[in-house]
């Protein structure tokens, strides 16, 4: 089968969708399937440019800039264009938000052709983006066109699905299907330098520094858990604050920021911990990329109990981890405390969390389930374009 994908970034860029969207391109071209993916360039440059990832070809647009979150590439739809005249693809794969994306309603040839709207995420109208919460009203309609348009909608949980104002129109064409994460790289290795004071319960946390993390509130937690040491893996726009709390509350000693880490430290990081904590605040936690790489490392998961947010859906209560309030430092410090004190429940939430990810959350598995969703958009499109 022949596949565009249409997404924001691609890695190396960071980001649970970024990621994700390797991750599945990559199972579609294992299984013989022929990929593009068109994406903007991760840095700001006039041209668009293309790169290999094994046979996956990635066309990235040239980045003029960026406005609040999104991209300013011009030439994204000639570049749309250019893609399916070369590829000529049999479904468009349009993996939002991203703003250049609206572009396949522009282009005569993309209309023409089956599409399947992947729905990462809504946008955040809680965040401290003045810029974004401005920008909304003007965002929707398109938004809006780009689901009417499409003839199938994906969610990554039946949980965000249904707090989701902007899919509520079109549940009946919306299905579910959860994130995926490959096998652990076979250089990840609980040896080499030790990342965590001698003596203290390894507690790892890793996610962009943005305000609905909830590292604050994990980092005042941490204050009332003396025997524990964090490790902080990620970079943002809250760093600064996150270290100047580190300081106030004294906990130079047993908290480590490393900034945006590379892969060899990130996998080490999670083959040394032993408890993983994602403290998020509210809905723009919409899955929890890395729930799945802490249940791959076998690590149990504290995390935030987020309505409509498909944490809940991914961490079991009380069977692979622990699910608590958002924003409640003294749940977060009880749990963490919990795991702390009693290594062998530690253990067996993470044997279980593994396990459960090897069941469900493997690439093998969710591309068999895109596959039959490419071909029920394609007959919806055939009917539709029948009926017209």
């Amino acid at each position: 089968m022949r596949i565009l994908h249409i997404g924001k970034f691609y890695p190396p860029a960071p980001g649970g969708i970024e990621t994700f969207t390797a991750i599945l391109a990559n199972a579609q071209a294992d299984a013989g399937d022929e990929v593009v993916v068109l994406a903007h360039a991760l840095r700001r440059q006039w041209h668009s440019s293309e790169r290999r990832d094994g046979t996956i070809c990635i066309h990235e647009t040239g980045r003029w800039g960026q406005l609040a979150y999104a991209p300013l590439s011009p030439a994204f739809p000639w570049q749309l264009q250019r893609c399916i005249a070369r590829l000529r693809p049999q479904v468009l794969h349009i993996h939002v938000p991203n703003t250049s994306a609206f572009a396949a309603l522009l282009v005569p040839a993309a209309r023409r052709l089956p599409w399947l709207v992947h729905w990462h995420a809504d946008i955040p109208l809680d965040s401290a983006s003045r810029a974004l919460r401005l920008a909304y009203p003007f965002y929707r309609p398109f938004e809006q066109a780009l689901l009417r348009r499409a003839d199938l909608v994906v969610a990554t949980s039946a949980a965000y699905r249904d707090a989701s104002q902007a899919l509520a129109p079109w549940r009946e064409k919306t299905r579910i299907v959860p994130l995926a994460l490959t096998e652990a790289p076979a250089t990840a290795a609980a040896d080499g330098a030790a990342l965590w004071p001698a003596g203290k319960r390894r507690l790892l946390a890793v996610g962009r520094l943005s305000y609905y993390k909830g590292f604050d509130v994990l980092l005042q937690s941490l204050a009332e858990l003396p025997d524990c040491a964090l490790l902080l893996i990620g970079g943002g726009e809250c760093e600064s604050a996150l270290r100047a709390q580190i300081e106030r509350l004294g906990l130079a000693q047993r908290v480590q920021m490393t900034g945006q880490a590379e892969q060899s430290l990130l996998e080490q990081a999670y083959a040394q911990a032993e408890i993983f904590c994602l403290p998020s605040l509210d809905r723009a936690e919409a899955f929890g990329m890395v729930l799945l790489e802490a249940m791959r490392a076998g690590l149990p998961c504290v995390a935030s109990a987020i309505a409509g947010s498909g944490v809940t859906e991914v961490v079991v209560d009380g069977q692979t981890g622990c699910l608590v309030p958002p924003g409640d430092a003294v749940a977060l410090a009880q749990a963490l405390r919990q795991l702390a004190d009693t290594p062998e429940l530690a253990q067996t939430w993470g044997s279980a969390g593994a396990a459960r990810w090897y069941a469900n959350y493997r690439p093998a598995a969710v591309s068999a389930q895109f596959r039959s969703l490419y071909a029920q958009a394609s007959e919806i499109r055939a009917a539709a374009d029948q009926a017209g």
